[in-house]
């Protein structure tokens, strides 16, 4: 999954554009998730599953076409992400997420200086950004071509197997060109790989070394096993 969030102050047309990549996105045959991040918390309508719904209780709505999970409590878009299957992730909002490119919306020129933090693979709409290409509703074609090529997604580990202290760090050299996903050793790694629905599933080297040491220690009590074996397990539904 490749993913960028859409950022900028209020009233800025975060939501216009995420719709629009969205739509631009599925035109072009790929699939796409978003997360929206808000501070007016989430609308419950009033039907039957809304009336469920209340701070710290779980609530699952099912249809013939559709199925929704309310959770009454906090979580953090890293530990969701698994329950996605898609081609895109694109994020509305999300000023402090540090581990994927994003697209910034400015009102005036100074909100650059914040919104930035040195991942914006652009900007969009009246107000330009110095330094990254700039686009608006006649070029959203374009600016789709640019999230095709540069969005990325991080695992949000901080791990540091990559030798930066943080995924930031290792965002801001994949955005500008100095470092490509492979930096990503969570992900990436020569001894250990483990990808869920198709994507990659990060993990830090401890956590790497104690999957890798429990199941070659369960396998070595398996005929046709020899150390040092390349070994694919696979779980399906």
């Amino acid at each position: 999954m490749k993913a960028v969030s859409i950022v900028g102050y209020k009233k800025s047309g975060k939501t216009t554009l995420t719709r629009k990549l969205a739509d631009a996105l599925e035109a072009r045959g790929k699939t796409v998730t978003i997360a929206k991040f808000t501070h007016s918390g989430l609308t419950k309508p009033d039907t039957d599953t809304g009336r469920f719904a209340k701070e710290g209780r779980t609530v699952i709505g099912l249809s013939e076409s559709e199925c929704a999970i309310h959770w009454g409590a906090k979580k953090m878009l890293p530990d969701v992400l698994p329950l996605t299957q898609a081609d895109y992730l694109l994020v509305e909002g999300g000023k402090t997420l540090s581990w994927l490119p994003r697209v910034i919306l400015l009102r005036e020129t100074e909100e650059q200086a914040t919104l930035d933090r040195g991942l914006a693979i652009g900007s969009y709409g009246t107000v330009s950004a110095d330094g990254v290409p700039h686009f608006d509703e006649t070029t959203i074609e374009e600016l789709v071509d640019c999230i095709e090529e540069k969005a990325f997604l991080l695992p949000a580990l901080d791990c540091g197997a990559c030798g930066e202290a943080t995924c930031e760090a290792i965002a801001q050299k994949i955005v500008a060109g100095k470092a490509t996903m492979k930096a990503c050793k969570s992900i990436n790694s020569s001894g250990l790989t483990i990808t869920v629905n198709g994507s990659p599933v990060g993990l830090n080297p401890f956590v790497e070394n104690i999957i890798r040491g429990s199941i070659e220690g369960m396998l070595g009590s398996l005929k046709g096993y020899a150390p040092g074996s390349d070994v694919e397990i696979k779980i399906s539904k």
